[in-house]
């Protein structure tokens, strides 16, 4: 009767906090897309790069990595936006926090869009 009574408590702290919005929230949750503003900037169309964390408050994700091989932009872009690395990764956000649900954006120039994708970062739900 104990283990039961037990076993039956433990099911509801733990329906309870996923109800909270504990429940799973990895790097998954961060979606990245891209969509031309209708801007050109030195003869190639500018594009606007959106990064929202769908995971469930009070979830944040910081130092977030994205893979940005041979990123390259005839639009200055700030270093509290995106940093670039020699090794085909890209700081976003200066590593700063991204809360649940929030979008953060940046704008960059090229010819065509380049692929963009979250590859680590550190979570947090407190």
């Amino acid at each position: 009767m104990a283990n039961s009574s037990i076993m039956i408590l433990n099911i509801v702290i733990f329906l309870l906090l996923i109800s909270q919005g504990y429940s799973f929230c990895t790097l998954k949750n961060l979606t990245v897309t891209q969509v031309k503003t209708g801007v050109i900037v030195k003869n190639k169309p500018e594009w606007s790069v959106s990064v929202t964390n769908t995971c469930p408050p009070p979830c944040v994700q910081r130092s977030v990595i994205l893979k940005c091989p041979g990123f390259q932009t005839v639009e200055p872009v700030l270093p509290s936006a995106l940093v670039v690395s020699p090794m085909g990764t890209c700081l976003f956000n200066g590593g700063g926090p991204i809360a649940a649900h929030a979008v953060v954006s940046f704008k960059y120039a090229w010819d065509s869009a380049l692929p963009l994708s979250p590859v680590s970062g550190l979570i947090t739900c407190s």
